[in-house]
């Protein structure tokens, strides 16, 4: 499974997952089995409160799931149109999310746990 986190600061699988999808300043993603990392800019940085496009900010990269800390009502829903997953990050790396994932231990975001502005969630 390709698995995308969003980070701002790159330190390849021992990065910590950022707090907000929309305002990453880049993603990596992961192969859940091979662990290969690829690292994307967000190229939707600078979107409009309310209204992030999440393939535009992964630049096209296709990923079955995202795991994030916080994410806006309006990128969950179109990534979920999509067929791709949002799972709730758990403290740690994205290593440690990697894993649970792997033990289908890591939650599907709830939908009534969105964010609501910018500055959600609790990971910096």
């Amino acid at each position: 499974m390709k698995v995308c986190f969003p980070i701002n600061t790159n330190e390849g699988i021992e990065s910590i997952p950022y707090n907000h999808f929309g305002s990453a300043k880049m993603f990596i993603v992961v192969d859940s089995e091979t662990r290969e990392v690829k690292t994307i800019d967000n190229g939707n940085l600078d979107h409009e409160h309310g209204k992030c496009q999440p393939i535009k900010a992964l630049c096209g990269e296709v990923v079955d799931a995202i795991v994030v800390s916080g994410i806006g009502q309006g990128a969950i829903g179109k990534l979920r149109a999509m067929g791709i997953k949002v799972f709730k990050a758990s403290e740690g790396t994205v290593a440690k999310n990697i894993e649970l994932i792997n033990k289908n231990e890591l939650k599907e975001f709830d939908s009534s746990h969105i964010c609501v502005h910018h500055d959600c969630g609790s990971h910096k």
